[in-house]
């Protein structure tokens, strides 16, 4: 095939935490390769999620939610969003049709009125909602900032995503393909295993812990025959009263968090798992650039 018959271009996900980002990259890529929490701010990293429509390879970013910074974690998350933004070749804004456009909504189009790129709107979880409500918060959202095109969609259900994905092999720009045609993402199994984990660590622990922790992993085994895989992997918290809750009683917190992790990694990753769970106190990983660098963000420079 000619690169002048093929199309390619990078498609950023963008919108205030929890409007289901994460949920609709994975419905559009077609498996999992972004995590999925109830809680907001899940997504910490920049994840591509790649796809091809015909003649056309569209990478999807996804990016941490945009919301008024306070920690240094923070700003890079939301620093990472907007570069995502400036980078890509078109820019999905997501609004939580249930949520419609509150404060944090505002926040995201004030930022994004610096992003010069195209920009569709997608109404998310429309699910959640009755119809009525959604043509008055179509001509909300635009009255406040311009949009090329408003999709309704449902990340959860699948409704209007086809449309939606329909949509975009024509407004990317012409040019080769950049990655493999069987490539689904950019995070290699070693992120990709830290992620899940970090997921189910979400999911089981309450309140502001799981924001204080982060994991990495220490080691990737495969064996000669493909058949298993053995994953150390290291769960940093800020303090000794962190580890004890995320070890729980007797050890059965963390014991449930790497089975839960184990059975998804097997089901992705096509193989056995063997996956050790070290927790470790680092009171300043939330200060270490080297901590940054593995979750894929810049390291900014005031604390």
């Amino acid at each position: 095939m000619s690169d002048a018959a093929t199309r390619c271009g990078f498609v950023a996900l963008l919108g205030a935490p929890n409007v289901g980002k994460s949920t609709l990259l994975n419905r559009l890529v077609g498996t999992k390769v972004s995590i999925v929490s109830p809680k907001v701010q899940t997504t910490r990293r920049r994840v591509l999620g790649i796809t091809v429509e015909g003649t056309s390879q569209l990478v999807f970013v996804d990016t941490p939610g945009i919301f008024d910074p306070e920690k240094r974690l923070e700003r890079a998350m939301v620093d990472a969003a907007l570069k995502g933004g400036e980078d890509s070749d078109l820019v999905l804004v997501l609004v939580d049709a249930k949520r419609g456009i509150d404060r944090h909504t505002r926040l995201v189009f004030e930022r994004l009125a610096t992003v010069q790129r195209r920009r569709l709107l997608v109404i998310n979880k429309i699910d959640l909602v009755r119809p009525p409500v959604l043509l008055p918060l179509i001509e909300q959202a635009n009255a406040v900032i311009a949009f090329e095109a408003t999709f309704l969609v449902s990340a959860e259900t699948g409704d209007g995503c086809g449309e939606l994905l329909a949509a975009l092999p024509n407004r990317v720009p012409e040019g080769p393909w950049l990655f493999p045609e069987d490539q689904l993402s950019d995070l290699t199994d070693r992120a990709l295993a830290a992620e899940v984990t970090r997921e189910h660590l979400f999911r089981q622990l309450h309140q502001e812990l799981p924001y204080s922790l982060t994991v990495e992993t220490e080691a990737y085994t495969v064996a000669p025959d493909g058949s298993e895989v053995r994953i150390d992997q290291t769960v940093y918290v800020r303090r000794g009263s962190q580890k004890s809750i995320v070890l729980g009683a007797g050890g059965q917190m963390i014991k449930a968090v790497g089975e839960a992790a184990r059975k998804e990694l097997e089901e992705l990753l096509g193989c056995r798992v063997h996956l050790f769970l070290f927790v470790k106190v680092r009171e300043g990983w939330a200060d270490d650039p080297e901590r940054y660098h593995e979750m894929g963000l810049e390291f900014p420079k005031s604390p």
